[in-house]
């Protein structure tokens, strides 16, 4: 079975993801595409796909059998209520939604329905290298995990667009999910330090540094860096009871010369998580293609919103800031160390 797909937002991440499944992954289609620029829809249209004028005639085409949204954030619930509504899988590129009120009426529109829909762009539990840390952490030889360093690091963002809020409530969500999942545990607080102003962002407040606490009692500590200059650096390591378990450097050639031994270092998110990226999707395809979800969850995206709002409360604070979670519904209940 061919899975036809709708692709609603063509910016970068969009363009990426059309050219992912169609020219790597196989078993869909791209049939129909939407973007708030027409022309820009038009270009990134794959030959044959239909552009449509607004996102809810998309997903409401008897021609579209599931849809990936890439859409800014501000829109997403509107057309994750849409999928819901029509019964229709949906991945949804982060973040899931931009507040807490959002996340709980698309939780509550798909928990109404009774079946998972929504799978979040959460592509980390899909790296390999990441898989591999967290079955370390499953297996128990190294005892119960204590800490976890996570390190974030963008060469650059685009000025003007990207805002000093940004790297807690659209980077941190990456940090946050991922220690969720390789911990199995959720987040109880959040604590955040801003240490002097890097000079290489100009007035956007760069770096931070983040402190979650666990509810069972490991702390986990973030480092995000938007504009390191030498490029897109991912590291983890985390800290057991009787040993440590840390991701390796990517694969790449070693150069020893005149000026040293050096290392590559990817550029942006696209050359060092293009894999990750490449299995969220076949997972998601599989999904899709029985009318369900799996990866990560509404539940998973609604826990980082909540993340992000105790960072930005934390930053005005100075201090610990608490998160509430609301009663788990049962059509979440699968553990996030199931979750792939």
């Amino acid at each position: 079975m061919t899975v036809r797909i709708g692709v609603i937002g063509t910016g970068m991440i969009g363009q990426d993801h059309i050219r992912r499944l169609t020219k790597v992954l196989s078993g869909v289609d791209v049939v129909a595409v939407n973007d708030i620029d027409s022309s820009r829809a038009a270009s990134a249209a794959p030959a044959g796909a239909e552009i449509f004028d607004t996102p809810q005639e998309l997903i409401r085409s008897d021609k579209v059998d599931a849809i990936v949204i890439c859409s800014w954030g501000p829109a997403h619930e509107e057309q994750l209520l849409e999928c819901i509504a029509v019964g229709k899988p949906v991945f949804c590129e982060k973040p899931l939604v931009t507040s807490e009120a959002s996340a709980m009426r698309v939780m509550e529109a798909e928990v109404g329905y009774g079946r998972r829909l929504v799978q979040v762009g959460f592509m980390r539990r899909f790296d390999a290298d990441y898989r591999r840390l967290k079955a370390v952490v499953d297996g128990g030889t190294l005892g119960a995990p204590l800490m976890f360093h996570s390190v974030h690091r963008n060469a650059s963002v685009p000025a003007g667009l990207y805002t000093s809020d940004m790297p807690l409530n659209d980077t941190l969500v990456h940090d946050a999910d991922v220690s969720r999942w390789l911990l199995d545990d959720e987040i109880a607080g959040v604590e955040v330090r801003l240490p002097r102003r890097s000079r290489q962002g100009g007035e956007l407040r760069d770096p931070h540094f983040v402190l979650l606490h666990m509810a069972g009692g490991a702390i986990v500590d973030v480092e995000i860096s938007v504009n390191i200059a030498y490029g897109y650096d991912i590291r983890g390591e985390l800290s057991c009871e009787t040993g440590v378990a840390a991701l390796p450097n990517r694969p790449s050639p070693v150069v020893s010369d005149a000026s040293g031994i050096r290392q590559f270092i990817p550029t942006d998110w696209r050359e060092r998580f293009i894999e990750a990226y490449d299995q969220e999707f076949r997972e998601w395809i599989v999904a899709a293609g029985d009318g369900t979800a799996t990866g990560p969850s509404t539940w998973d995206g609604y826990a980082a919103t909540l993340v992000a709002d105790a960072a930005l409360r934390a930053v005005a604070s100075g201090k610990l800031e608490a998160i509430t979670m609301r009663d788990k519904p049962a059509l979440y209940s699968q553990s996030m160390a199931q979750a792939a």
